[in-house]
């Protein structure tokens, strides 16, 4: 695990340092650069760098207020600093809307991206209202009673257990404060639909069967000749842990395509 200072957190990574494409990993709400663990093995043919989030993982925080598009920034200097330009970044879930704030301000730097069980869309009023409950819930319960609500529902119901656990070790480790600005951030974040429609490059957009966070109307609620759609069949909202195999394969191969035409 490395660390680099970006603005007035320090941001942790893990980075591959293999040659090819570079490709930049996001992870999710309560996550942390350990979710693409099974991943990133499987995508050795290119540079992969997984980024912790301010306030997840190794990554450290303030007591600042943040937004999607301040988190989008972090990743802006983080490039800016290690001197990445024509990349490929790809998020999950929360991963994707600050991969979707990214390409709305920086879309010069990117080859394409992809968003993994995430979605253009804002959020409708009752999400809007589950975040305010989970930020309640944080303050009343803790962070520990808050993930073990959480966790499980992300999984397909017949998924491993192991994995659950995993899942749960990981979110633990989630600040508290940073964990109640994520909800604030996530349920302030604006309609990015139109930055997906009219992106001049690649998208990869891909969604669970059996999600119950971003199910597949949302998960693809874009109709566009440069974007592509793949569904991972036996997945929940955690697919790079669910069906690791089948999600890289589908990076990879989009990764050919572009590469290719």
């Amino acid at each position: 695990m490395e660390r680099q200072l970006v603005g007035k957190n320090e941001l942790a990574y893990l980075d591959n340092k293999m040659n090819g494409e570079t490709i930049l990993l996001i992870h999710g709400f309560c996550g942390s650069s350990d979710y693409w663990s099974k991943i990133i093995p499987r995508l050795s043919n290119h540079r992969v760098i997984a980024i912790d989030i301010r306030g997840h993982g190794g990554s450290s925080v303030t007591e600042d207020a943040f937004s999607v598009e301040d988190l989008a920034q972090d990743i802006e200097y983080f490039c800016d600093q290690k001197q990445l330009d024509q990349f490929f970044l790809f998020g999950h879930s929360l991963g994707g809307y600050i991969t979707l704030a990214f390409a709305d301000k920086m879309k010069q730097r990117l080859k394409g991206f992809g968003l993994i069980h995430s979605t253009s869309m804002p959020d409708d009023f009752q999400a809007k209202e589950n975040r305010l409950k989970g930020i309640d819930s944080i303050q009343e319960k803790g962070m520990h009673y808050f993930v073990d609500e959480l966790i499980p529902k992300l999984f397909a119901p017949d998924s491993d257990k192991e994995l659950i656990e995993e899942a749960l070790q990981i979110g633990y480790g989630t600040n508290p404060a940073a964990a109640k600005q994520c909800l604030k951030s996530m349920k302030n974040r604006p309609d990015r639909t139109d930055v997906m429609k009219n992106a001049e490059m690649p998208i990869l957009l891909v969604a669970g069967k059996e999600d119950r966070i971003i199910p597949e109307e949302k998960a693809f609620n874009v109709e566009a000749p440069h974007i592509s759609k793949k569904m991972l069949n036996h997945s929940g909202h955690m697919g790079m842990m669910e069906q690791p195999n089948e999600l890289a394969e589908i990076i990879n191969d989009f990764i050919s395509n572009v590469q290719s035409n």
